[in-house]
């Protein structure tokens, strides 16, 4: 497993709590910046360099993250392959990898400390896809994204 990261300027500390978490657990990433304060990223390009590596097979898994988390998942859920959820809570993230087969991660600096964002990152990427009933809806996404669902 490989995990991308990325953040815009809001969300650079929460970025760095979670690149070392992911250190720490010997998980291996790729981290897309931003690297400094006041580096500035608007967040559609976070967005676009965690999807790329999960669109070309680098990478396995996102996190991307922005003020809200919100504007992240917008971007990142307009790419092909892409499922981004943005996620505050445990049990969302469980579910979203479980029943939704989700590949990216998203959260906000401003609306979460990294005590909660570091067990979210946890169970989102040891969580495994259940399959069964919820592969006919991950394919019907797939399809909706292809303009195929009717």
């Amino acid at each position: 497993m490989k995990v991308a990261i990325a953040c815009d300027h809001a969300a650079l500390d929460l970025k760095e709590a979670i690149r070392l978490h992911l250190e720490e657990k010997g998980i291996p990433y790729h981290d897309f910046g931003i690297y400094a304060q006041g580096e500035k990223l608007d967040y559609p390009y976070a967005s676009l360099y965690v999807g790329r590596a999960i669109q070309s097979g680098d990478c396995d898994f996102g996190i991307v993250l922005c003020g809200t988390g919100v504007g992240v998942s917008i971007a990142a859920n307009k790419m092909a392959g892409i499922r981004a959820a943005c996620c505050g809570d445990y049990f969302s993230a469980k579910y979203t990898r479980a029943h939704n087969d989700a590949n990216v991660l998203c959260m906000g600096e401003r609306v979460m400390g990294a005590g909660l964002a570091l067990e979210l990152v946890d169970v989102f990427l040891s969580t495994p896809f259940e399959g069964g009933r919820h592969a006919r809806r991950v394919a019907q996404i797939e399809a909706l994204e292809r303009g195929e669902l009717e």
